[in-house]
């Protein structure tokens, strides 16, 4: 498999595992709350804190965590 393939694998898959965890985290809301307006707005609260959270995860790998990198 090329590179290219390879990123959009991985976009992809990024994607469709946002999809499945975000309306996992939308079912449990509305077994909770039984309210499809607070379901809606806490899966809409967690999609954001997430990406947020795991993008700051993934610039402290990069700028910290030397492990399973080439050092320089």
């Amino acid at each position: 498999m090329d590179a290219k393939k390879s990123r959009i694998r991985h976009i992809v898959k990024s994607i469709t595992w946002r999809i499945v965890a975000s309306l996992t985290t939308f079912v449990l809301a509305y077994m909770f709350f039984g309210d499809l307006a607070k379901a809606s707005s806490l899966m809409f609260v967690e999609v954001v804190i997430k990406m947020l959270l795991y993008y700051l995860h993934e610039r402290a790998w990069y700028n910290y965590i030397r492990l399973g990198r080439e050092q320089d």
